[in-house]
């Protein structure tokens, strides 16, 4: 299943790669940090550019970054390496890396003041940072559609909301600030998540999802009819160009603060 989850999030998040490649503008003697790197598409990206130095990726899931070795040992990446743990508090070499990027991977911190502070020790002064993360819960209601569809009227967690916490850019920007960081700046991305070719494909990428297998053993229900709202829903947002969902975007931009 990471392997079907890896496809998967690559594709959903197709669109927004863009932007953040563009921003996070990675240069051939750049020496990078992916946080929250995944299966790696955003770390053999920058690797494939970054050709002079190399690029080091951080995740805490063991399975994504199997998936990430050997996808970058089949592209031939010879400046790439994979480490697994938390970005909170992994022992980063100091001041080394000229630039950090992250596709939706700083919001999950259990304390994000300690993990940017870690993460700013790693960066050399003056070192960019390029983020992209989720606005606001309010501004992504696909967020809730899904769970919504399986348990109409259920309560949802708060784990449901950690995805939107750097979504307000006061906070991200104190944080950041806080932790030794100057030229703050966020651009909005607005494009659209994207869940497959046709509400078929979606729905059986959806439906091995944990939230989905979650949902279906707490509700009462046959699990037949939320099922088949998550396939009514699905169908609502079938488009032209494949089952769609709208979504909003920051790309934090910053400076690691010169001595």
């Amino acid at each position: 299943m990471a392997l079907d989850c890896a496809d998967f999030y690559d594709a959903e998040l197709s669109r927004h790669n863009r932007h953040l490649r563009a921003a996070a503008s990675v240069g051939p003697g750049d020496r990078v940090l992916d946080i929250g790197c995944g299966a790696g598409q955003t770390t053999r990206e920058a690797a494939s550019i970054a050709v002079e130095a190399g690029v080091v990726g951080v995740d805490t899931s063991a399975e994504m970054l199997a998936i990430a070795r050997q996808r970058s040992l089949e592209a031939g990446l010879r400046n790439v390496a994979f480490e697994q743990g938390d970005a909170q508090h992994h022992a980063f070499p100091a001041a080394v890396f000229d630039l950090c990027i992250s596709r939706f991977g700083v919001m999950f911190f259990a304390d994000p003041a300690a993990a940017f502070a870690n993460i700013a020790r790693a960066l050399r002064p003056g070192a960019r940072l390029a983020w992209m993360v989720w606005q606001s819960q309010e501004r992504n209601r696909w967020s809730g559609a899904i769970r919504q569809a399986l348990a109409p009227g259920g309560v949802i967690s708060v784990d449901a909301g950690k995805p939107f916490s750097l979504g307000d850019p006061a906070v991200a920007t104190a944080l950041l600030r806080t932790a030794g960081f100057t030229s703050i700046d966020f651009a909005e991305v607005n494009e659209p998540v994207f869940y497959g070719p046709n509400v078929d494909a979606a729905f059986d990428a959806i439906a091995g999802l944990y939230l989905v297998k979650d949902a279906l053993a707490r509700t009462d229900e046959p699990p037949d009819r939320p099922l088949q709202r998550l396939r009514d829903l699905l169908d609502a947002h079938m488009t032209a160009e494949g089952v769609l969902f709208d979504s909003r975007a920051w790309i934090i931009s910053a400076e690691r603060a010169r001595d």
